[in-house]
Parts: C-alpha cells; sequence; structure tokens
C-alpha cells in the first residue's frame, strides 16, 4: 500500500522537517532522512509519525537497536499505534504475537479506500474473491446442493468485490468493515442489503444464531492472528448446512507468522485445527494465491467449511 499515515506535531516547523526527510527517504539518502527526523523530533518529542519513519530507516540501515528504539517512541506518542509501530517490534523480535491494533487496521483502509479496487486489481492482481466463489461452487456441486444462499454475511467487506463476485447467488448481502471509508465506497454499489462499521468479530457477534446461511472472508482473515474466536462466531451465526469460506496467506512452518507485507500468515495444519476446535467441517483446504506482492504470487489457502 502506497499511501502513508501523517499525524501532524502541531508544530510547523517539525512537520516541514519531516516532509524533507522523507523526501529524502524515498530518494534513498537514508542518513540525511535520518539527522532531519531527529531534529523534528527535537522540536517535537512526542512527534509519532516522525518516530515511526526513523524506525523504518534504522531498520533499513540494519540498525536494530536504534529501530527498536524509535518503534517503541512511535507507539508510546500514539497509544493507538495508528502507524503499527507494534507490528514492526513483533517482527525485529522485540515483542510478542498480538493481534493488530484496530486504530492501524481503520486509518490503512480508510486512507487507502478511494484507491483500493484500482490498486488491488490492476496492480496486484487481486483474485481472493473470485478463489472463494470457484471453492464453493465446486463444493456445494460436490455436496449435490444448491449454491444459492438467502442471507450472506461478508466479513471485512472492503469495497464490495466479494459481493459483486456472489451477487447473483445471494438475495441478501450484510457487510462488515472496521473502515468507515471503505463502507462509504461500498454502500455505492447497492449490492448490500446493510453495512456495519465494525471489526469482524464485533460484528458477528451482533448477529443471531443461525441467521447466515453463507459466511465469506475475502483476504480479510491476514488480519487476524488467532483464528478462533472469529470462526466460533461465525459457526454460531450459520445455519445447519450454511458455509464459511474464506482465503488465507499461508507458510511452509506451524502455527501464525507475521510476514513481511506485516499481514498474518496461517499454516495449513493450524487452520485445520482451527476449523475442527470451531465445530465446523472442513470442505476445502487447497492452495490459492490470492494477489501479488512484488510481482510475485503470494502463498495462500482457500478454506470452505461447513456447519452441519
Amino acid at each position: 500500500m502506497l499511501l502513508r499515515l501523517f499525524l501532524s506535531s502541531g508544530d510547523l516547523m517539525a512537520d516541514r522537517r519531516f516532509e524533507f526527510a522523507r523526501d529524502l527517504q524515498v530518494k534513498g539518502d537514508l542518513p540525511a532522512a535520518a539527522d532531519l527526523l531527529e531534529q523534528a523530533i527535537e522540536l517535537a518529542p512526542n512527534f509519532a509519525s516522525a518516530w515511526f519513519t526513523l524506525g523504518e530507516i534504522r531498520q533499513q540501515l540494519g540498525e536494530r537497536d536504534k529501530a527498536i528504539a524509535a518503534f517503541r517512541k512511535s507507539r508510546e506518542s500514539d497509544p493507538g499505534d495508528q502507524h503499527g509501530a507494534g507490528l514492526h517490534l513483533i517482527r525485529l523480535g522485540d515483542a510478542q504475537m498480538t493481534e493488530m491494533p484496530k486504530a492501524y487496521v481503520q486509518a490503512l483502509f480508510d486512507q487507502y479506500a478511494p484507491r483500493f479496487e484500482d490498486v488491488l486489481i490492476n496492480d496486484l492482481g487481486y483474485r481472493a474473491p473470485a478463489l472463494i466463489f470457484k471453492a464453493v461452487l465446486a463444493a456445494r456441486v460436490a455436496a449435490k446442493k444448491p449454491a444459492f444462499f438467502k442471507r450472506t454475511i461478508d466479513l471485512g467487506c472492503g469495497t464490495g468485490l466479494a459481493a459483486a463476485a456472489f451477487a447473483k447467488q445471494v438475495d441478501h448481502f450484510i457487510g462488515i468493515d472496521l473502515s468507515p471509508g471503505m463502507i462509504r465506497v461500498a454502500r455505492a454499489t447497492d449490492l448490500y442489503a446493510e453495512l456495519e462499521v465494525a471489526d469482524m468479530i464485533e460484528g458477528l457477534r451482533g448477529k443471531g444464531d443461525g441467521c447466515a446461511n453463507l459466511v465469506v472472508a475475502a483476504d480479510a482473515f491476514v488480519y487476524l492472528s488467532d483464528l478462533a474466536p472469529v470462526l466460533t462466531e461465525a459457526g454460531r451465526v450459520l445455519a445447519a448446512g450454511g458455509v464459511l469460506a474464506f482465503t488465507l496467506e499461508t507458510h511452509d512452518g506451524s502455527g501464525i507468522v507475521l510476514g513481511e507485507g506485516l499481514r498474518y500468515a496461517h499454516s495449513a495444519e493450524y487452520v485445520r485445527g482451527a476449523i475442527a476446535q470451531a465445530g465446523l467441517k472442513l470442505l476445502t483446504l487447497e492452495p490459492g494465491s490470492p494477489r501479488n506482492e512484488n510481482n510475485e504470487p503470494v502463498r495462500g489457502l482457500v478454506v470452505v467449511a461447513e456447519k452441519t
């Protein structure tokens, strides 16, 4: 994602030095950029954006301890951690695996909303909704059941790409997304009967038992570390015979890792266990790349499960 969050320091001179430092960072003059950021921080000691960018530069320069110190200061200066400094601390081995800060995810996608589809489809070859659609159809054909769903919940609905993929198979779409910006774009599609600004788990908790026939999450669970809460809630809201379908990023090891793209990757073994623990029947677990990154397909999984 090319957009960057900027939180003003409240000091015009500090903000200007930050802007000059960012220009130098983009041009590759990292030592000069770091020097300007330190000047900005002298003027505004709680300048979260400057601390965060300084952490990035120290990391690029291979100065791990200085990077950790800067990311810690960024998080201290903005307790909501809208920049996601804590995720970089996890990557640097300075913090335990935790869930992503809600403020970070919301800020990230609010900024991204106006150009989300253009970048995903044209630059990143986004294909998660198509993968889910094909997997659900194949699972229903194999079970000799109709692939039509009265009520569907779209978790992390974004701008509505998953709803567009399933538009002819669903009577009533409910979209849930943490980003108000994404919800505004989704509303303009007229694909959803209901839209709600909430995180995925909170949104599901507000729904009644057995109220949905299909729950989909296209490239959304990559922002969750522990899948148990969302899978449990998805199982609860599904009617008997209902289907849950989602994509994930994956890796060769076990458990969960935070990848370079600051998205969680889940092993196939972990997914099998989480599905079973949620009381769902696994129908499909197959490789499928949801998007490209650095001109290479991202390793992923396509998952379909059923409530029996």
